[in-house]
């Protein structure tokens, strides 16, 4: 019984692991960005701002990569996901043309 209970001990603690750590820090996460090009997401551009990782997660993301939705530029830009922050108010606006290469690189 002792050997089982350590057994799943171990088991949930590395799944729980390799949830939070899923993108580890410093890294970055390649989202599909259609004609306009792939997006990547720097935390350590967003780090480098002041924010921290409970600031987005979980109150705009998820923490598992398969829990967000596919998003839209029309969601984002009525304020969902990024842009939440990217409003021009508190980061770019993701609204204004000039700042699509911002995210979107061919």
């Amino acid at each position: 019984m002792k050997k089982l209970t350590l057994l799943l001990t171990v088991a949930i603690s590395l799944a729980l692991v390799g949830a939070v750590f899923a993108v580890p820090p410093g890294k970055t996460v390649e989202f599909p960005g259609g004609k306009m090009g792939k997006v990547t997401f720097s935390g350590q551009i967003h780090a480098s701002k002041g924010l921290k990782c409970p600031d987005c997660h979980t109150k705009i993301w998820k923490m598992s990569k398969t829990a967000n939705p596919k998003m839209t530029m029309q969601e984002i830009n009525s304020g969902k996901y990024c842009g939440v922050c990217h409003n021009g108010t508190k980061a770019f606006a993701t609204k204004d043309e000039k700042n699509c290469g911002k995210c979107h690189k061919k």
